[in-house]
């Protein structure tokens, strides 16, 4: 087969063995055989349908981890569940046969990248410069054009300069050792972007990293859930163990102490529901006590998680009971005067000019007394709001005092004035009564890994893949009479649109350098 039939391959097979070498090389030969399989392209796409598959399969059945899989679970017939349980399909990520076809992808992915890179790299680092005339006319793009010049150096000039133009650096060969030229002929050749025939095996490596990111926190780390209300000080966390519809949770002692020091919801309508729908953010303001690294102030918001040392804390949900963040009071004197206003904070107090000591102790939503008289809320929701306040007068006893948002006839003992005062509750800052933070431990920082370098590293490595081409040009150049053939040849492993346009303008630049 002649030289000008054969472009070289990046990823070219090596020769089968013989039967007599099968029987020869015995053990070996079986290896090789296995290696090559594991290798095969074929095998990387059945596993990534598989993959595929069953991904959509958990993504339909929902997840024993996933909130409201109780009443998914309860809604089954028994035939459903005793199937489903028995394939893993409740717990489909993290079963042996998922996770095994992830290793063995992984498998797949490093053997070709190590089987075929090579040959690539070669590629790349050998470009084909020198090419006869029949081989260049093969390629997907072709143009010859007659080119005026003094001389053979002259006409060689013009057609690297004209690919300088376009961004190339032109190589030109003379000789060939092969014989591919004739006797007078040269080659100038360019080229582009041509890293991009390695692209593949940058997205290997950036997918390996996205799969052992994830490997690394799963086997290393763990979830759980604290929940946090203002002036809550813990240095536990609640592990949850899921068994189907089963939840076993146990205490984790953490290396440091965290205090909730406040949390908000900001709202669209600060006078509407402390719904989702009606909610820009959360927030839950923390203060950690680490024996080692001393204390540290923090803010975890829905968009913006806290990471310390191997611990990531999320916003996972809320307590959906109505509270308020801060109460503003309307104090009207009992015996006369100008009615002041005062704020305190959540779990706060503050001091009356005349000495009075006011704590906000608990708000109720929607006030009511509970069987043994003791105040409480009929619901979460802010039908009946009322602050409860411990107010200590001056060398006085402490005294309870409600203070209500509608206003109360003076003869209704309970908004009768007290402690020299009329009460009512002017207005307050709604919030959830309690956070529910999610806690991950990844001591290796698995995630981080995977989804800040495998994941973005692929996403990148995938734009740099397909929106950029490697693009080669050949011009042949032989003398005939007085002036100078050349053979203009061009292809370009993607993007044949972009690289027709291209290979155009580098047409015209020949051709208008040959008329000046």
């Amino acid at each position: 087969m002649s030289l000008e039939k054969v472009e070289e391959t990046q990823n070219p097979r090596s020769e089968k063995p013989s039967a007599s070498s099968a029987s020869g090389g015995g053990f070996w030969w079986y290896v090789d055989g296995l290696i090559s399989f594991l290798a095969s392209v074929k095998l990387g796409v059945v596993l990534l349908v598989i993959l595929v598959v069953l991904s959509v399969i958990g993504m339909l059945i929902v997840q024993q981890n996933v909130s409201g899989f109780d009443a998914f679970y309860a809604g089954m017939t028994p035939a459903e569940k005793a199937v489903y349980g028995a394939l893993g399909f409740f717990d489909i990520y993290h079963s042996y046969y998922y996770l095994g076809l992830l290793c063995l992808l992984s498998l797949n992915i490093l053997l070709a990248s190590i089987q075929r890179f090579p040959s690539a790299y070669s590629y790349v680092r050998n470009p084909k410069k020198v090419s006869s005339f029949g081989w260049l006319k093969g390629r997907s793009n072709t143009a010859e054009i007659t080119l005026s010049a003094s001389s053979k150096e002259e006409a060689i000039e013009k057609v690297a300069a004209a690919m300088r133009a376009k961004g190339l650096k032109p190589v030109v060969s003379e000789k060939d050792e092969r014989g591919l030229l004739k006797e007078g002929e040269s080659v100038v050749f360019g080229e582009t972007g041509k890293w991009n025939r390695l692209g593949a095996y940058i997205v290997h490596v950036f997918l390996l990293t996205l799969f052992l990111g994830h490997f690394v926190a799963l086997i290393t780390g763990f979830d759980a859930d604290v929940r946090f209300e203002p002036g809550q000080s813990t240095n536990e966390i609640e592990l949850i163990e899921f068994n189907l519809d089963e939840q076993n949770r146990y205490a984790v002692k953490l290396p440091f102490t965290i205090d909730c020091v406040d949390i908000q919801q900001k709202l669209i309508d600060p006078k509407g529901p402390i719904e989702v729908f009606n909610t820009l953010d959360w927030l839950t303001s923390i203060q950690i006590k680490d024996p080692k690294y001393g204390t540290k102030e923090a803010v975890v918001s829905l968009n913006n998680p806290l990471q310390y040392r191997g611990y990531r804390f999320f916003q996972a949900q809320t307590v959906p009971l109505g509270s308020a963040r801060s109460i503003n009071l309307l104090l009207t004197p009992e015996k006369g005067g100008d009615p002041q206003t005062v704020k305190i904070p959540r779990n706060g107090k503050t001091t009356l000019g005349d000495g009075t000591e006011i704590k906000f102790e608990q708000f109720l939503p929607d006030f009511t007394f509970n069987e043994k008289g003791q105040p409480d809320t009929k619901s979460g929701d802010y039908n009946n709001p009322a602050a409860v306040l411990q107010v200590i007068p001056k060398g006085g006893q402490p005294e309870r005092i409600f203070a209500f948002a509608t206003d109360l006839p003076d003869d209704a003992p309970i908004g009768a004035p007290k402690a020299g005062f009329k009460w009512k509750l002017s207005s307050f800052e709604r919030s959830p009564f309690a956070h529910v933070l999610s806690i991950k431990y990844d001591p290796y920082n698995g995630s981080f890994i995977a989804w800040y370098i495998g994941g973005w590293g692929l996403i990148l490595a995938l734009i740099y893949v397909f929106f950029f081409s490697h693009r080669r040009y050949w011009a042949l150049i032989k003398p005939n009479g007085g002036k100078f053939e050349v053979l203009l040849a061009g292809e370009a492993n993607r993007n044949q649109q972009g690289f027709d346009m291209s290979f155009k303008k580098l047409e015209e630049e020949i051709r208008t350098s040959s008329a000046s």
